[in-house]
């Protein structure tokens, strides 16, 4: 069998249903071709359930707040965890059906089967050649699981494995303390599992400056006892696995592991494309067009591990699609760098991060939010707000945080720096209070006393012309 098409689309994820999507707008001659189920990993097993799993981890975290609140009787609240695991499978299946109606009514535009590149511009598919004008890679990525751990059967849990477990038992570790490896950490802690939380860096969550990290470990070890900068050693233990790390032994009924994910590149024959792969099989390729070398293929999302993010994700399939249908090949703009860890306190990076700075250049304005009021009406605290601002002009150019809210607060930096704001035009903008907010504010006070221009007292803009008409 044998077909032409104008765009063919490998992988039915984020990334491939946003090119999808694209692509539709100005051809109808496509396919896609995807292996393994559909519905994005996002749906099936990464962002929404394990959300899912937070919401219902932090309700039960609350029962250790309620008697400071006032409440009586919390000490016989228990959690049942097959019921709260039921939640998030169900829940999971929702979102999953969701995301398959983008691919339902394609008929034979859809195929299932693996693709391997014969040419850049062929590929067969389970003995089917498909010749096309232009080829879209996002074929996603996948857990990484160390060869000889996986001897260990199905006491090892990978962070998909998890979503599909109808009961979990009573002692955990997690390896591997990234976003993902922390938000689950800390919300399997926070369903009565007692968990172990082991990192081969000293860094958690994605942080990179080392006063934010010091600050959410401090935070996060108030609950999980947590090993940085030490390599976990498994072995088994009758029943159970025995971790040792650092010298220090516990035995734990699973294992799960976080320990990053590898891009679903290595049998899709990218050797045949012509063009020279890096040491992990990675061809070169332009992260403002997705285009790999000069071409007539693309490849987005986790397929090609820059900004392994869901919203980056959909924006690289959007590149991706534009070009594939688009005679002449585009870059373009990448949003402001964002990434948020659901744990708490929130974990968050927007812009530039601690690594990347000139630190000769660079201001920093500081808030610790263990006295911020409102911080302390919800017993939440915690943490550390760091921003940075260039020391000769004020601008925003990034920021680190562990902070009560932080999803929000990195939202409203991300947007500022993305409108080229300095830190003086932030302390003109309204804050309320009592809000987390202010906490902000107080870190941009402080980066703008440092700058080199100096920073008026008063934060109000003044009008241009003199009252009366100054109301007007």
């Amino acid at each position: 069998m044998a077909r032409n098409v104008d765009v063919a689309i490998i992988g039915a994820g984020s990334a491939g249903l946003s090119a999808l999507s694209q692509v539709r707008k100005e051809t109808g001659n496509f396919i896609l071709i995807n292996a393994g189920p559909y519905g994005t990993s996002c749906a099936r097993v990464a962002c929404m359930p394990t959300k899912v799993l937070i919401e219902a981890a932090n309700g039960c975290h609350s029962r250790g707040l309620m008697a400071d609140l006032g409440m009586e009787g919390v000490e016989r609240l228990r959690v049942n965890r097959p019921a709260v695991l039921e939640r998030v499978m169900r829940m999971r299946d929702g979102f999953v059906k969701g995301m398959e109606r983008a691919t339902d009514r394609l008929g034979d535009k859809s195929i299932s089967g693996r693709a391997r590149f014969r040419d850049p511009r062929t590929i067969e598919v389970e003995g089917e050649i498909i010749t096309a004008g232009r080829v879209i890679i996002a074929t996603g990525s996948s857990p990484i699981v160390p060869g000889a751990w996986k001897a260990f059967g199905d006491r090892i849990l990978t962070t998909e494995d998890l979503f599909y477990q109808t009961d979990l038992p009573d002692a955990m570790a997690v390896i591997g303390l990234g976003p993902s490896g922390l938000e689950l950490a800390q919300a399997l802690n926070r369903i009565d599992i007692r968990v172990s939380g082991v990192d081969e860096k000293q860094f958690i969550g994605g942080l990179t400056d080392p006063e934010v990290n010091e600050a959410a470990v401090a935070a996060v070890s108030r609950e999980i006892e947590l090993h940085l900068g030490a390599r976990a050693e498994l072995s088994e233990a009758g029943a159970k696995l025995k971790i040792v790390v650092a010298g220090t032994e516990s035995l734990v009924d699973k294992v799960l592991l976080a320990m990053g994910r590898r891009p679903n590149i290595a049998d899709l024959g990218l050797e045949n494309l012509g063009v020279e792969l890096d040491e992990h099989g990675m061809p070169p390729f332009n992260p403002e067009s997705m285009q790999i070398a000069d071409l007539p293929v693309f490849i987005a999302g986790d397929a090609n591990n820059h900004l392994p993010l869901l919203h980056e994700a959909i924006d690289e399939g959007h590149i991706a699609g534009y070009n594939a249908t688009h005679d002449a090949v585009h870059c373009f703009r990448r949003r402001v760098p964002l990434a948020v860890a659901f744990s708490d306190p929130n974990i968050v990076r927007v812009g530039k991060g601690f690594a990347e700075l000139d630190r000769e250049k660079t201001v920093t304005g500081a808030f610790d939010f263990g006295a911020q009021p409102r911080a302390r009406m919800s017993n939440s605290n915690r943490g550390l707000l760091h921003v940075y601002a260039d020391r000769e002009s004020g601008a925003v150019l990034g920021a680190e945080m562990a902070a009560p809210a932080g999803e929000h607060l990195g939202h409203l930096l991300a947007m500022a720096i993305q409108q080229n704001m300095t830190v003086f035009s932030l302390l003109t903008l309204p804050y309320y209070h009592p809000v987390i907010e202010e906490g902000l504010r107080t870190a941009v006070r402080a980066a703008a006393k440092q700058v080199d221009t100096g920073v008026s007292e008063i934060d109000l803009l003044l009008c241009d012309s003199m009252p009366p008409d100054c109301l007007s």
